[in-house]
């Protein structure tokens, strides 16, 4: 250690001896915690974690703990984390994931001290009313950040303080981000009025960091990438020019000075127009302005990544071009000869950028000096790690003590293959080991992940967000003296993201002392509401709640505006698909008092009665399943009318003409083939909140004032003998139509199948022991009203 003091440990009954080290800034911030609801902001590495542990023990007593992590690595890491250091029976802490089935969490959760789980999870059991937190006594948020808009930390929190007895929250961050609204919006939705933070700086922590070492290298652009880019600089211009003759984009708008953020605007903007109007000026502006995106981003590679990195990213071009449903701005970008220039000239470049071989050689110093180090390089894109990788596989880098190995996302589009979060996990444990001695990561390790202590994190270019530069540099210097090297070509972007990048940390720092009153310990945050004055605190009022926020506001707006169908809550009964659980949908219906049944619906989103199924589609997943040949709406609605008397489609959203580049003739076309060869009505709603209004009316009409079962199977009239046959099969353990004929063929009657064996029955294919069992259980179990 830095101090080089023997590392003195906590004691508590709950704790293993000799295994929790005594950190006096972990001990101070738990303090706080234990007093109040609080959010912590600490440097990873740092030990969060632990302090979460110290508040946990302090509130165990009270009742039960909920530990959330947004990604199964982080639960189980967590999970492991408290077995190891704590004397309570492993059984009492449970890891709840999708992979456990509902019922079985529900038995778990009466039985668990401490339940750890994906927010999804609890979410979804919270629909279905199969949890409640009445009994949680601290409930524990890691990655807080995440905590806006309809992320399910901002559910989970709300019913929290609804549900709990005593509540008490504690949310971890490495890095809340550097808009004050933001951290606002997060303490808000978590009802927290503390935030205690530390950096490394802070005298209380420094003893336990070691500095890290921070150089930036720049590297020379060779002439002939810089030609590269100046051909494309010269088709962007043409495009902006197009543009401005449009009147879209200013004159003298220069390439380089039009952000992404201004572009996507302009796409917005256009769009609006189109609503409004249709216009071919307009559709030509849409394309226009998707030409200039891809241009500005194959110089970026160009500048930035590599020739591998712009090859891959024209190859996939070329593929856009060739489609049927490719897009427009493809199509033309191959049209012009001076961008096919630069793809022949890209395409037969034999050089790479300079930047590979300053990777190349750092890791080839770094491990002659040291051969046990640990790296890891950063890069943005997935082509680069790709690139890297290779390079050092053709040079044989292991000869050189280089272990290399890619570490990456799940996959993300169509063609590249992600690393599942089992393969994650599996390849952090050998880096570790040293197995591998070198990380080749793109931006999946920003949060938490638990990578091991490095010596040095190299950044193949800087990266413009205060989080993910934050997250990466808690990498290194957990327990050496740490580097941190970023690659730089110079007068590209690079050097402005840089300084970028560097100035958003400092602003994070400064909106983060305010709000915790400095960074002192425990400030109290003073106990008046929040003003209107831009630098004002956090409230803390008796009833420990925040005064509403426009948001809020809008929420409460919502909420009335499904409330207002009945004077007295009605006890209705909705089967929701789980896909729907993303959607504010479930959760209006939800707070509405509606009783939520969560399944995996083969056919429509809602089941509101036998007769009524109602497929819920946005206007842009509707015109999406126009254009994309494998989400066939007709199929779905033909299905949704073969199993069910009344179905009804639902367009939510505004504006369902001029986007996509459908035509509205298009659009038209096929709604009246919805609504007059499939006699399936559609009907068009706002936003989620009057989608679930809409549910909420129909699910009342079905349902009273004579109550009827819902029952997830449709109830299709005048069905077929054979039809009659499936369906009752069908119907037990929900058992597929596959398997459902397959039993019929061998057992020729519904009632063979009633009087089979279990062995019996298991002779049928795609039918296993658990099948088998469940049809017999159904079958032979006495009923209970």
């Amino acid at each position: 250690m830095h101090n080089h003091q023997t590392p003195k440990f906590v004691s508590h009954p709950l704790l293993k001896e000799a295994v929790v080290e005594q950190r006096k800034y972990q001990i101070s911030i738990a303090e706080a915690g234990k007093k109040d609801s609080l959010m912590v902001v600490l440097p990873t590495g740092l030990g969060k974690t632990t302090i979460a542990l110290f508040v946990l023990i302090d509130r165990l007593e009270k009742g039960k703990i909920l530990f959330l992590a947004p990604t199964r690595p982080l639960v189980e890491q967590h999970s492991a984390f408290l077995k190891n250091v704590m004397t309570l029976d492993a059984s009492r802490i449970q890891t709840f994931t999708g992979t456990i089935s509902a019922d079985k969490r529900e038995k778990l959760w009466d039985t668990a001290k401490i339940v750890v789980s994906t927010p999804q999870v609890i979410e979804n059991d919270l629909l279905s009313n199969r949890v409640s937190l009445r009994d949680i006594a601290l409930l524990i948020l890691d990655e807080c950040h995440r905590a806006v808009g309809n992320y399910s930390y901002v559910y989970i929190a709300e019913k929290y303080y609804e549900q709990a007895k005593e509540p008490r929250v504690l949310g971890m961050t490495a890095s809340p981000g550097s808009d004050m609204e933001k951290i606002r919006e997060i303490c808000t939705s978590l009802g927290v009025k503390h935030v205690e933070s530390r950096t490394e700086y802070d005298h209380d922590v420094a003893p336990y960091v070691f500095k890290k070492n921070f150089e930036w290298r720049s590297v020379e652009v060779p002439e002939e990438i810089k030609s590269l880019k100046r051909v494309l600089d010269e088709v962007l211009e043409t495009r902006l020019k197009e543009l401005q003759k449009l009147g879209f984009v200013r004159k003298n708008k220069r390439g380089r000075d039009i952000s992404k953020t201004e572009l996507l605007q302009l796409r917005r903007i256009i769009e609006v127009q189109l609503a409004k109007r249709k216009h071919a000026d307009l559709y030509k502006a849409l394309s226009l302005q998707a030409e200039v995106l891809k241009l500005k981003h194959a110089i970026e590679l160009v500048e930035t990544q590599g020739i591998f990195a712009v090859r891959k990213y024209f190859d996939r071009l070329k593929s856009e071009a060739l489609s049927k449903e490719g897009s427009k701005a493809a199509k033309r970008l191959l049209k012009d000869n001076k961008f096919v220039d630069v793809v022949s000239m890209v395409a037969s470049y034999e050089g790479e950028h300079p930047k590979l071989s300053a990777v190349i050689r750092i890791l080839q110093e770094e491990i002659r000096v040291n051969p046990a180090i640990k790296i890891i390089v950063f890069t943005n894109y997935r082509d680069t790690a790709e690139m890297i990788i290779s390079t050092l596989h053709r040079l044989n880098a292991e000869k050189a003590g280089i272990k290399a190995v890619k570490f990456i996302g799940q996959a993300s589009k169509v063609g590249d293959k992600g690393l599942t979060q089992k393969e994650q996990v599996g390849i952090i444990n050998k880096f570790k080991e040293g197995v591998y001695n070198v990380l080749v990561a793109t931006s999946v390790a920003e949060e938490g992940l638990d990578i091991p202590a490095t010596d040095l994190v190299l950044f193949y270019e800087p990266i413009p967000s205060a989080i993910r530069s934050i997250q990466r540099k808690g990498r290194t210097a957990r327990k050496k003296i740490g580097k941190v090297i970023v690659l730089i070509a110079k007068g590209t972007r690079d050097e402005g993201y840089y300084w970028l990048s560097r100035s958003k940390e400092r602003a994070m720092g400064r909106r983060i002392s305010e709000l915790s009153g400095g960074g002192g310990i425990g400030n109290e945050v003073a106990e008046t509401a929040i003003s209107a004055k831009v630098n004002a605190n956090l409230e803390d009022t008796a009833e420990a709640k925040v005064k509403p926020s426009h948001r809020e506001q809008k929420e409460e707006q919502k909420q009335r505006q499904i409330t207002e169908f009945g004077a007295e809550p009605l006890q209705l009964t909705v089967f929701v698909d789980m896909r729907e659980t993303r959607s504010g949908v479930a959760k209006f219906l939800a707070k509405a008092g509606v009783d939520l049944k969560l399944q995996n619906l083969e056919i429509g989103d809602y089941v509101v009665s036998d007769r009524v199924c109602i497929e819920r589609k946005t206007t842009l997943d509707f015109l999406d399943s126009l254009i994309n040949k494998r989400r066939n709406l007709f199929d779905q609605i033909h299905r949704m009318k073969s199993e069910y008397e009344n179905p009804l489609l639902v367009i939510e959203g505004d504006s369902i003409y001029g986007q996509r580049n459908v035509h509205p003739n298009v659009v038209r076309a096929v709604m009246a083939t919805i609504a007059i060869d499939f006699s399936v009505p559609i009907l068009q709603t706002r936003d989620e909140a009057d989608t679930a209004s809409l549910i909420y009316v129909i699910a009342k009409r079905e349902q009273m004032p004579n109550p009827t079962e819902v029952n997830p199977h449709g109830k299709k009239p005048s069905a077929s003998l054979r039809e009659q046959q499936e369906y009752l099969i069908s119907a037990l353990s929900n058992i597929g139509i596959v398997t459902t004929r397959n039993l019929l063929r061998r057992f020729k009657t519904v009632e063979g199948i009633l009087t089979a064996s279990k062995e019996e029955l298991m002779e049928v294919e795609h039918v296993g022991k658990k099948t088998a069992e469940h049809i017999k259980a159904v079958l032979s179990a006495e009923y209970s009203s």
